[in-house]
């Protein structure tokens, strides 16, 4: 039987997510597609999908030596225009910092309390810190190490809105921390595809005095608000620790447009 709510998702994403003039070429739907698409998965429920807290995939590993138990990755659908999944953290469970190339994210949690970070490059220039800082930042890119800027450094409880972001706005590079066991509805468009060059890259990331020394002129309270505000971020290898596997006895219930 198909599942109404996921079927309507689909659809939904199938008109938002389209080739040609609809589209701009940084992969951004128009805003009236993405307040429309945003405003279905906000009315999604984890009912809706079939999902609880307390199924066998949100408990985590019985060993209390494991650091960071298995996440399990629900495959809804996934076209070359974009992918639909859910992923399904137990407590303490991480999905590392790392990006997302020219794509638009919607995430949608549907039940738990989640520990968010995000950032997004600092490197147009117009930034205070950028123009005291300049030549260290030079010599920081020189050696991989980027300046981002936090856009966001909270906890989130449902209910709560869908985050998304963009190519180079909101919050591009982010990493999750279960506070409790949760599920995350994450649509992309498009999907990661190494052939089209939107791999995902991880990262690792510094206090922002850990490399900077424009801060020597500055009031401590200034520097303070600095390191609140931005950090250096360097890629890495995925984490070892970090592992998903797929969910083999869920069935989507999605009808598939030929």
């Amino acid at each position: 039987m198909v599942n109404i709510v996921a079927q309507k998702l689909y659809e939904t994403c199938m008109e938002v997510f389209v080739d040609g003039d609809h589209q701009t070429a940084a992969n951004i739907p128009p805003p009236s597609d993405i307040e429309r698409l945003k405003s279905i998965l906000d009315s999604i429920k984890p009912e809706d999908l079939n999902l609880t807290p307390n199924m066998p995939i949100f408990m985590g590993s019985s060993n209390a030596q494991d650091d960071a138990p298995p996440i399990t990755y629900i495959h809804l659908h996934e076209c070359n225009k974009f992918s639909i999944g859910i992923f399904c953290l137990p407590q303490s469970a991480v999905i590392p910092l790392h990006n997302h190339p020219n794509m638009t994210v919607f995430s949608k949690v549907l039940f738990g309390s989640l520990r968010v970070k995000s950032y997004d490059w600092v490197d147009d220039g117009t930034s205070s810190v950028m123009n005291k800082d300049a030549e260290q930042i030079t010599h920081m890119g020189q050696h991989g190490i980027r300046l981002a800027k936090v856009h966001v450094d909270s906890d989130f409880t449902t209910p709560c809105s869908t985050f998304v972001l963009y190519p180079a706005a909101g919050g591009n590079m982010h990493c999750f921390t279960a506070l409790s066991p949760c599920a995350i509805l994450d649509v992309l468009g498009p999907p990661y595809s190494e052939s089209q060059g939107r791999n995902c890259t991880y990262f690792q990331d510094f206090p922002f005095d850990r490399f900077s020394d424009g801060g020597k002129e500055l009031q401590p309270e200034e520097i303070e608000e600095d390191r609140k505000q931005y950090a250096w971020l360097q890629e890495r290898e995925k984490p070892e620790d970090f592992i998903v596997v797929g969910a083999l006895s869920y069935d989507p219930n999605i009808t598939e447009n030929s």
